[in-house]
C-alpha cells in the first residue's frame, strides 16, 4: 500500500495558491527561451510520430498545456488541485482539464502519444517515483514521448510561504541521473538531457528529460505494449 499522505498537503497548498501562482507565472515562458525550445522540440517530435492526444500531468493554472496547444500538440491537463482546475478551465475554456493523481492515472493503458510533467514530480517522494514513472510508461503508447522538468539537487525543501500565501509543501530537487535511472527501471529509454543555469529568480540549475516509450519493433519477444 503507497502511502499517498503527501497529495492531501500538497492538494491543499496548490488550492490556497492557485489564483495568486496562475497570474505570478503567467507569462514566465516569455523569458525564457531554454524553457521554449524544449517544450517546441518536445511538440514536434509528437507530431512527427503521428496524431495523439498528450497529457499534462499535474498541469496546475493550464499554462503548459495551453503553450502545447499553440504548438499544434493535441493537450489535456490533469491536476490533483480543484483550485487549479478551476483556474485552468477559466483560462483555457477550448482546453480539457481534469482532476486526478499522477500516482494512479484514470487514463487507458498505451493510449497517449506523449506525457508532460512540468515541474509537476517535485513534490513526490523519491522512493514513491518509481510507482509515479511505472504510471507514466503504462499510459504511454508504443513509441510515446515523455518531457520531464525539475530542479537539480539531492534535497527535500519545505515550503511554509508561497505566493503570499502560508502553506505547507515539501519540495525535492532531484539528480538527473537518478532520475533517467528510474525512468530506465520502467522501460523508459532517454533520449536528451539539458540543464541550463538558474535564472534571476532560481536558485539552482533546472533539468529537462526527453525520454521515450519503446515501439513495438523495439519491445522484448512477447511484449507488445506497456
Amino acid at each position: 500500500m503507497v502511502d499517498e499522505s503527501f497529495l492531501e498537503t500538497t492538494r491543499a497548498a496548490y488550492d490556497t495558491v492557485a489564483a495568486d501562482y496562475a497570474e505570478l507565472l503567467r507569462d514566465e515562458l516569455a523569458v525564457k527561451p531554454w524553457d521554449r525550445a524544449v517544450l517546441a522540440t518536445f511538440a514536434e517530435l509528437v507530431r512527427a510520430d503521428g496524431a495523439g492526444a498528450v497529457a499534462d500531468l499535474g498541469c496546475g493554472p493550464g499554462r503548459i498545456t495551453g503553450h502545447l496547444h499553440d504548438l499544434g500538440v493535441d493537450a489535456f491537463g490533469i491536476d490533483l488541485s480543484p483550485g487549479m482546475i478551476a483556474v485552468a478551465r477559466a483560462s483555457y475554456p477550448g482546453l480539457r482539464f481534469e482532476e486526478g493523481t499522477i500516482t494512479d492515472l484514470a487514463i487507458e493503458s498505451a493510449s497517449l502519444a506523449g506525457v508532460v510533467a512540468w515541474y509537476s514530480i517535485i513534490h513526490t517522494p523519491p522512493e514513491l517515483l518509481p510507482v509515479v514513472f511505472a504510471e507514466f510508461a503504462r499510459v504511454l503508447a508504443p513509441g510515446g514521448r515523455l518531457l520531464l522538468a525539475f530542479q537539480v539537487g539531492d534535497e527535500r525543501r519545505h515550503l511554509d510561504q508561497g505566493y503570499g500565501h502560508s502553506i505547507s509543501l515539501d519540495a525535492w530537487r532531484l539528480s538527473p541521473s537518478l532520475v533517467a535511472g528510474l525512468l530506465a527501471d520502467v522501460g523508459l529509454s532517454v533520449d536528451a538531457r539539458l540543464e541550463r543555469q538558474p535564472d534571476a529568480r532560481e536558485k539552482v540549475p533546472q533539468a529537462f528529460i526527453v525520454a521515450r516509450s519503446p515501439a513495438l519493433a523495439d519491445a522484448p519477444p512477447g511484449r507488445t505494449s506497456l
